[in-house]
């Protein structure tokens, strides 16, 4: 007796003659289920791809960056995290100058490690903070000391004042969403 299972085509409780998907009179969709099925390969392939580029080529770009990255898997990293959280007692730091208090799970450096490495171990050079002000900071350091992949040194002075750096991000974050509305 030959294999089957029920059609899939929706609501219809027909048999579907292995290896088919489909009973003889949805059978024409076939093609649509192979397209789905090509479509839904290729993005989860490309994407793995991806991050598998960024894992092992951008994140070790140089020599600098292959260091400090692994430092943040160290186990001195953790134990300076363990700190920075308890002393700020889990709240971003950025939303607390601006009279929010909000849960932070990311420890940020003040002054960025790309520009001052010596600072890349000092805990007065970090914070608590959210992933929203993670962002908008970052954003913010790419502008004023030009950090990032294709950044550029600006030579502007360092700045540790975590209340203007905070306003000084929140302004970019406006002017980003002004500009797309």
């Amino acid at each position: 007796m030959p294999r089957v299972r029920r059609c899939r085509f929706p609501n219809c409780h027909e048999f579907a003659f292995m290896p088919n998907h489909y009973c003889k009179k949805h059978i024409e969709h076939k093609k649509e289920l192979q397209e789905r099925n090509e479509f839904y390969r290729l993005h989860h392939k490309r994407s793995k791809q991806s991050q598998w580029r960024y894992n092992h080529i951008t994140r070790y770009r140089n020599p600098v960056k292959a260091e400090q990255n692994k430092f943040y898997h160290s186990k001195q990293w953790r134990e300076m995290r363990a700190i920075v959280f308890k002393r700020d007692y889990h709240l971003c730091q950025y939303c607390k100058t601006r009279g929010q208090l909000t849960e932070g799970n990311i420890v940020d450096h003040v002054l960025p490690v790309e520009r001052y490495p010596e600072e890349m171990k000092s805990l007065q050079n970090m914070v608590t903070c959210c992933r929203r002000c993670h962002y908008w900071k970052t954003r913010f350091e790419e502008q004023y000391y030009g950090t990032g992949l294709h950044g550029k040194p600006t030579g502007n002075p360092p700045l540790t004042d975590v209340k203007l750096i905070a306003k000084l991000s929140q302004k970019i974050a406006n002017e980003r969403h002004h500009t797309s509305s």
